[in-house]
């Protein structure tokens, strides 16, 4: 049986006098990958950065409707963000790693929050590491700086600093959108592992990635929510001809 993980209630968002999500509702299940798709400008990212309360540092920001994580309104003012954001981690398109060597960057978060063990941080690093599956190519090179790195390892880092603070959830926006072929197949193949204990949310442009590495699709236009639906019936019968044509590349 599916567990929703989070439910999604009439959600409209603004900046200013910029409506970027009209009315979106939808149920994510827990231990899936659910695939955010849509041309440039159509509100995945909005969407996803509504999910750890990131786009309150917009200017304008405002919205209606409700999200809800384990059946907490996340928008509750009582809702401690910093927390939050603990429970939902981000990976961003091109990785935002810290001038600060391999260890210090894995390990930021959990200093962020206290944690001073040497031990413990340690551990972590060597959890992480191996979750992102990078632990063999950096365990006899954490004291460099993490630039150091090639694209592909960089953006396996930050996963791995993502997943330090033992999130739920994981946001991904474009997370292989710079990468070559290889370095992408990686990151594929990592978030296939990594759905066994997290909860996975991808935007992406890749038609194709999205058939590959989701259990479930949204297609967004417009800032409006055009279909929803298991990924195997999306992009072999969809409901929606607009769907249709934005998968098969008739627009978009």
């Amino acid at each position: 049986m599916k567990e929703t993980k989070i439910k999604i209630q009439k959600l409209s968002v603004y900046f200013e006098y910029i409506q970027a999500l009209n009315d979106v509702s939808l149920d994510i299940y827990a231990n899936k990958v659910t695939s955010f798709i849509g041309p440039s400008g159509c509100g995945k990212t909005s969407f996803l950065r509504t999910l750890n309360r990131m786009n309150e540092m917009m200017r304008g920001f405002r919205h209606t409707g409700n999200v809800l994580i384990d059946d907490v309104n996340i928008y509750e003012k009582q809702i401690d963000t910093v927390n939050l954001r603990k429970l939902v981690g981000m990976v961003f398109q091109s990785s935002n790693l810290f001038p600060k060597s391999i260890y210090e960057n894995i390990v930021f978060a959990a200093r962020l929050h206290g944690l001073k063990d040497k031990n413990a941080l340690d551990e972590i690093v060597e959890r992480t590491s191996k979750q992102a599956a990078i632990w063999e190519e950096i365990k006899d090179r954490l004291n460099e700086n993490a630039l150091n790195l090639s694209l592909g390892q960089q953006q396996r880092l930050c996963i791995a600093r993502s997943l330090a603070v033992e999130p739920d959830i994981l946001l991904m926006d474009e997370p292989a959108s710079s990468l070559d072929p290889i370095s992408t197949a990686k990151i594929e193949e990592l978030i296939f592992e990594l759905k066994q204990k997290y909860t996975i949310i991808v935007v992406t442009h890749n038609m194709q990635q999205a058939a590959r590495i989701s259990d479930y699709t949204a297609f967004l236009y417009l800032g409006q929510l055009v279909e929803y639906d298991k990924t195997t019936k999306m992009f072999t019968n969809p409901k929606n001809k607009q769907t249709e044509d934005y998968i098969t590349g008739r627009f978009g």
